[in-house]
C-alpha cells in the first residue's frame, strides 16, 4: 500500500469519515456517475502551453505534418499524447 502525506484538511476528513460522521446521499449510484462525469470532464480538458522550438525543428515539424495531411499542431499534440502514454521509445 502507498502512502500518502495528508494535508490538515485531508485528515480532518479522514477522521470524520473513521467516526462515521458521514451520511450517504439520496440517490447514490446517480450520484456517483455524475461527479465521475465532472471527473472526466475535468481530464479532458485542453490546455494552452507556448513552446519555444528552434525554426529548424518547426519547419520540419511542419513538413511532417504536411506530408500527413495533419495541422502541425495536432502532429504534435499527438506526439506529447503518446509519449505521455507510454507509447513511444525514449530516446537514449
Amino acid at each position: 500500500m502507498k502512502y500518502y502525506e495528508l494535508d490538515k484538511e485531508e485528515e480532518e476528513i479522514l477522521k470524520a469519515y473513521e467516526k462515521g460522521e458521514f451520511k450517504s446521499v439520496k440517490n447514490l449510484e446517480k450520484e456517483k456517475k455524475r461527479y465521475q462525469q465532472i471527473a472526466q470532464a475535468t481530464l479532458n480538458k485542453t490546455r494552452n502551453i507556448n513552446i519555444r522550438l528552434s525554426e529548424r525543428d518547426l519547419q520540419k515539424i511542419k513538413v511532417k505534418a504536411m506530408e500527413r495531411g495533419l495541422p502541425y499542431q495536432t502532429l504534435v499534440a499527438s506526439v506529447v499524447h503518446q509519449y505521455s502514454n507510454d507509447r513511444l521509445k525514449e530516446l537514449a
